[in-house]
């Protein structure tokens, strides 16, 4: 497992079960850059593939 899937795995057991919105996620992912700002690039990497997704998936 590497190191990044730590945060992936605690993420999933401590609110998988949650239902949230794009619009939430994206609204903490602002909050994250704003106080994380050395993280701006791979979060908007992160955030442009989301949008993408299916995009991808008809190619």
């Amino acid at each position: 497992m590497y190191e990044t899937d730590r945060g992936v795995e605690e993420l999933e057991r401590r609110r998988g079960a949650e239902e949230v919105s794009f619009a939430w996620l994206a609204e903490r992912l602002r909050t994250f850059t704003d106080l994380n700002p050395e993280f701006e690039t791979p979060v908007d990497r992160l955030a442009t593939w989301l949008a993408r997704l299916e995009d991808d998936e008809e190619e």
